[in-house]
């Protein structure tokens, strides 16, 4: 390869790096590894051990509803993706475009939720904490109508067992209405929303622990890309 031509290759790969950076194309990490700088929620509850963000709730401390720990920013288009584990026979998910209600110090929130659940059918379902409840099972691609009515058009993948106490993938993107779950790399959900009254475009990210038996989640590699929105 002579000069010119090395040249040439330098300045495409620049011009698509920027162009990257300038449709939010890169992924930036949530968590440093140490603490829980940048995020907000309950200090008996989470904490970070080992290098994950960890959230832990006690036979003899159990807590009156869902608490969440919400990450300072908001989200509209994006992709997020993590590893998880879920130790206790409880479970856990990522909020997402969700508004926060209550007291301040209640850390409660309500809006889409990428379920994180050891039954098959919910492991990566589609589930509205505080509203609609279940919109979408795993292996389902649905469309909610304007009126809020669900129908189930096609499959996405076959619904397995995962074993959950193991790390595992999540990954969410969303595009306007258009909503996607993936565990360990394979589509759980694929939604789209045409629920005016109920859907969500913009909103916090949250991590989920659940009232009821005593219950670890840990979550570590979360990464945010922030999706340009179409025109």
């Amino acid at each position: 390869m002579n000069v010119r031509s090395q040249l040439f290759c330098i300045c495409v790969l620049a011009l698509i790096f920027v162009s990257n950076i300038a449709n939010g194309q890169e992924f930036e990490s949530l968590f440093n590894g140490k603490d829980l700088s940048g995020w907000v929620g309950d200090k008996d509850l989470w904490s970070v051990q080992d290098g994950a963000i960890t959230g832990v709730t006690s036979k003899e401390a159990p807590i009156p509803h869902n608490k969440f720990l919400i990450w300072d920013g908001e989200v509209e288009d994006f992709t997020f993706r993590a590893q998880f584990r879920l130790i206790g026979n409880n479970n856990s998910g990522v909020q997402y475009r969700s508004q926060r209600f209550g007291e301040d110090n209640a850390f409660r929130v309500r809006g889409y939720q990428a379920d994180i659940h050891g039954n098959p059918p919910y492991t990566g379902m589609l589930y509205d904490e505080g509203g609609r409840g279940i919109v979408a099972q795993r292996g389902q691609k649905v469309t909610v109508n304007k009126d809020g009515k669900s129908e189930v058009t096609d499959t996405t993948t076959k619904v397995i067992k995962e074993d959950l106490t193991k790390w595992t993938t999540i990954e969410i993107t969303c595009v306007g209405n258009r909503l996607i779950h993936k565990i360990n790399g394979r589509v759980t959900v694929d939604i789209t929303d045409n629920d005016e009254k109920n859907r969500e475009f913009k909103g916090v990210l949250a991590l989920q622990i659940h009232a009821g038996a005593p219950m670890t989640i840990q979550f570590k590699d979360l990464q945010l890309k922030k999706l340009a929105k179409k025109k």
